[in-house]
């Protein structure tokens, strides 16, 4: 009698662009002439932590995870540079990365770690994957997609054939600045 194998997801947290942000920039972006696989605008994330491939079962720990990081700070984030990484990965990344994030980041990571969960070891570059298979385009317009970021989310990706699809599983607020 053989055992069963668990199902499993891939799974990531994320910051997830408001809606009407993630449109201007699907807007801006399919306006450049743009080389490769661009990705879905609904997909439009800025990664925290990839989980790779977990049990389903691990679904319920991650949530109460997420939901026991407290006291990290809403931020103002700014993504005005374009570039793109010799693998062809076009991105938007923050021309100045805001300590809130590296700090929600950190802390998410950590207690990630804590709960047994092994992560990527490479420097944590924030950026916003616009396009794979690409390079920089010789013409584009100058950009800054500002927002204010009030909650993080923990994704599924689906794989499909035409590329992975990303879907929400939970969120969770991060505290309003108090001035």
């Amino acid at each position: 009698m053989s055992a069963e194998i668990e199902p499993r997801l891939r799974l990531f947290f994320a910051l997830p662009l408001p809606p009407a942000l993630r449109l201007q920039v699907e807007n801006w972006r399919n306006g450049l002439a743009i080389e490769g696989h661009l990705l879905a605008g609904s997909d439009l994330h800025l990664t925290l932590a990839f989980l790779g491939s977990q049990p389903c079962s691990s679904l319920a720990r991650l949530k109460r995870l997420a939901a026991g990081l407290h006291a990290q700070q809403s931020f103002c984030l700014c993504l005005d540079r374009l570039q793109c990484w010799q693998g062809g990965l076009l991105h938007l990344a923050p021309g100045q990365v805001p300590a809130a994030l590296l700090v929600l980041q950190q802390n998410l990571h950590a207690a990630l770690a804590q709960a047994g969960f092994s992560l990527e070891t490479r420097p944590y570059c924030p950026h916003l994957s616009l396009a794979r298979g690409s390079r920089l385009p010789a013409l584009v317009s100058p950009c800054a997609f500002s927002w204010q970021v009030e909650h993080f989310a923990l994704f599924v990706s689906h794989q499909q054939a035409d590329g992975s699809r990303y879907q929400l599983i939970g969120q969770w607020p991060l505290q309003l600045r108090t001035s």
